[in-house]
């Protein structure tokens, strides 16, 4: 880490006032703290970090400096490789800081095939701890099972289930199913008769004794009843009244839950939300138009998820998938978190994708949903774009994706970002040029409050070089804010267009710029210092000015680092009828 990234930081540090995620900050002045372990472990298990020692929170991050800094480099170095498992390999460097010296370990995460990390002292049931905020959490038994399992390709869904035969799968279905595939995979099942096709498929595996027995995968996806079996291997739907949840005053406005084979229950499922769903009205290039509260594609792309995606190891066997709906938002649970390495930063994109039920997302290829010609898996490995583009083409927020290791939550909120208030409050703006990405991440600003680099891709889906770029010129265009550079940057809306109504002020720059310049020649540095305003505003309004005429460049290239600006003495070119508008 360079000297400008520690500086960096920790004014983040300080613009927040308190620790964050990835960050970790210890005075250290008798020596490493006893809870290093932890946030060691926390770092590792979650997404890297880094630790700083030789700060003190309390005084604004102020540097207070290390008594010895050498032998604690050397103490934390042995404690990573000694007292930890696996051991870590931070990179450890000592830094001066505003005059006084401090410690960096920067803590990268470590691979999910040597997960979880914990301190040997205490083993990896006690010693075994997460990131959540700006804390570090013990992770229960389950989490650590869950991690351990990760480890491998789980096989749960392989399991043979004693007592169960063919005479408990739907013969219908098992039919169609040995039709599919020989035809869709001639290659594998043409040749074979019925049984070794669903021994190939995995429906049928052997049992104790060596005889067919139906696999946990083949009950749950052409089983007559899995949750004879299984009670909890189902999904529940509540419709909350209110938007805390329930009330002991009130009932619920729906509560049902829904059984049967997979298939059977993505179908109920969706009737039961669409049942509950209501219409709403969105502005398009057609005028208005009216459709439901929650595009489908998005709600079945998510529960199919929920459902072939949960964790069906014995410890999570008595979870059930649970879909809640409130007025403002809806949301589908599934116990086990994100596995492999999909990650939430990573999510819907190309070419990611991991399944910890391999056999029976197999199997759901050729499975259809009841009364379709689709599958139940026919979108894998896409579906999480697929719920991005129709939540974006119905002008709705980004879901929240929340992994917990033990579960994963997948958040819809219900409203639509480009309502007839919110473009007008954009046209209110006052400025031209704006792309449709620009306009969705202004009302999601307006929505939300704020937003990273991350969440701007998946609002817009446009790339990360795309997203910088187009961030970059709201905040030269004044529109919003920027705290923190880099992967700590974080926007909101500049102050003057957080109003809900009416026109907001648009500033004009150029008899600041024209004043500062006044008869010398400066740089674009120099004109950010005097006038205040940010690099990106400066060399926004420098490029209008200079294509208007009225400030040239000193030097042959506008690239260059060395270039300065003067004016031209056009002064008639600002008079208010001869300005152009802005682009």
């Amino acid at each position: 880490m360079l000297d400008a990234e520690l500086a960096e930081i920790v004014d983040n540090l300080r613009t927040i006032g308190a620790d964050i995620a990835d960050v970790e900050v210890k005075k250290a002045q008798g020596g490493l703290p006893k809870s290093l372990r932890e946030t060691l472990s926390a770092f590792a298990n979650t997404q890297g970090g880094v630790i700083i020692l030789g700060l003190d929170e309390t005084q604004g991050f102020r540097a207070t400096g290390l008594p010895d800094p050498a032998k604690l480099a050397a103490d934390l170095a042995s404690m990573c490789s000694e007292d930890m498992e696996p051991p870590l390999r931070p990179l450890i460097k000592i830094h001066t800081f505003e005059g006084e010296q401090v410690l960096v370990a920067e803590v990268p995460e470590i691979n999910p095939a040597q997960k979880p990390c914990c301190s040997r002292g205490t083993g990896i049931t006690k010693g075994s701890y997460i990131r959540v905020g700006d804390g570090d959490r013990r992770l229960s038994a389950y989490e650590v099972q869950v991690m351990l399992s990760s480890r491998g390709q789980p096989r749960d869904d392989e399991q043979a289930i004693h007592g169960v035969g063919l005479e408990q799968l739907d013969p219908a279905g098992v039919d169609a199913l040995i039709a599919r595939l020989r035809t869709s995979r001639p290659y594998a099942f043409k040749d074979l008769d019925p049984l070794s096709v669903l021994r190939r498929a995995k429906v049928l595996v052997p049992g104790e004794n060596g005889e067919d027995m139906v696999s946990l995968a083949g009950l749950l996806a052409l089983g007559d009843y899995p949750q004879e079996h299984f009670p909890q291997l189902m999904v529940t739907f509540v419709h909350y009244p209110t938007e805390s949840g329930p009330r002991s005053s009130e009932r619920f406005l729906d509560n049902v839950t829904l059984e049967g084979p997979l298939p059977v229950m993505v179908r109920d499922t969706l009737a039961a939300i669409r049942r509950n769903m209501s219409r709403r009205a969105i502005i398009g290039g057609a005028g208005r138009q009216d459709v439901w509260e929650y595009p489908e594609t998005a709600l079945r792309e998510a529960l199919v998820n929920a459902l072939v995606h949960r964790d069906l190891s014995s410890g999570a066997r008595g979870t059930q998938v649970q879909v809640e709906m409130y007025p403002d938002r809806l949301s589908i649970r599934n116990p086990g978190g994100l596995f492999g390495p999909v990650t939430v930063d990573n999510l819907g994109e190309e070419g990611i994708s991991s399944a910890r039920n391999a056999t029976l997302i197999k199997l759901l290829e050729d499975v259809p949903l009841p009364g379709e010609t689709r599958t139940v898996c026919e979108n894998r490995g896409s579906g999480i774009r697929a719920m991005l583009d129709s939540l974006r083409a119905a002008g709705m927020s980004p879901p929240q994706f929340t992994d917990k290791i033990s579960s994963f939550v997948v958040t819809f909120p219900n409203h639509t970002l480009l309502s007839g208030e919110t473009i007008n409050w954009i046209h209110g703006l006052g400025q031209q040029g704006l792309t449709d990405s620009q306009c969705i991440a202004l009302a999601l600003l307006r929505e939300e409050g704020i937003l990273d680099n991350r969440t701007y891709r998946t609002a817009t889906g446009v790339d990360s070089r795309v997203a910088t770029s187009e961030l970059q010129d709201l905040v030269a265009r004044e529109l919003i804010a920027q705290t923190g550079t880099r992967r700590w940057a974080r926007y909101q809306l500049s102050p003057r267009h957080t109003t809900t109504t009416g026109r907001s002020p648009r500033a004009d720059r150029r008899p600041e710029l024209l004043t500062a310049l006044g008869d010398e020649s400066l740089s674009r540095a120099e004109l950010v210092t005097r006038t205040g305003l940010s690099d990106q505003t400066v060399r926004r309004w420098l490029k209008i000015m200079r294509e208007e005429g009225a400030i040239e460049i000193v030097g042959n290239s506008p690239k260059s680092m060395r270039v300065r600006y003067r004016r031209t003495r056009q002064e008639p070119l600002f008079r208010p009828e001869n300005r152009t508008r802005p682009q």
